[in-house]
């Protein structure tokens, strides 16, 4: 009996699901929460503790990606979801200094508080949807990029063994 990594009941059977954009061993009652994930060995040989990404079934999923055919692979609404540039404060700062205005004077352009656009330039706090549309409009820049594309990054170095963790992680050597 393999226990479901979600609400930790017994099952005999788990389904793989993804959900939120991981993939889980879980229940029946669990499997609703997520997208059922199709993988081509039926066995299963998961224990208690570890996750889909350990387990048989998730190699079968990175070789058909490194094969070149990624259409095959299930999308989720992670994949269309666009992110916040890493240099967003910067982007920020330079548009408002170009404009010529101070931070209080953006601020009041764009209805929020001075304490908000002095942290966005600073780094210290990510802007919400709305504050980034206003900013975005306001000053003619963008802040975010597409998401799409990242998948050549998470191609393996070519044993056929799938992922680890030396194939993502970058040094600051």
């Amino acid at each position: 009996m393999v226990q479901c990594e979600m609400c930790g009941a017994e099952t005999a059977s788990p389904n793989t699901v993804k959900i939120e954009g991981a993939e889980l061993q879980v229940c029946d009652s669990c499997a609703e929460f997520g997208t059922e994930v199709k993988t081509e060995s039926s066995g299963s040989t998961s224990t208690k503790y570890s996750t889909s990404s350990s387990s048989g079934g998730s190699s079968s999923s990175t070789s058909s990606q490194s094969g070149g055919s990624s259409d095959t692979r299930r999308r989720d609404m992670f994949d269309e979801m666009d992110e916040v540039v890493a240099d967003y404060d910067q982007r920020i700062r330079k548009a408002r200094e170009s404009a010529e205005l101070t931070q209080e004077e953006l601020a009041k352009q764009v209805s929020e508080k001075a304490s908000l656009v002095r942290k966005l330039e600073q780094g210290d706090m990510l802007p919400s949807d709305d504050v980034q549309r206003k900013l975005e409009s306001f000053l003619d820049i963008s802040l975010t990029e597409s998401a799409e594309g990242d998948d050549e990054e998470w191609e393996s170095g070519g044993d056929g063994q799938g992922l680890t963790l030396g194939d993502m992680v970058k040094r600051k050597d």
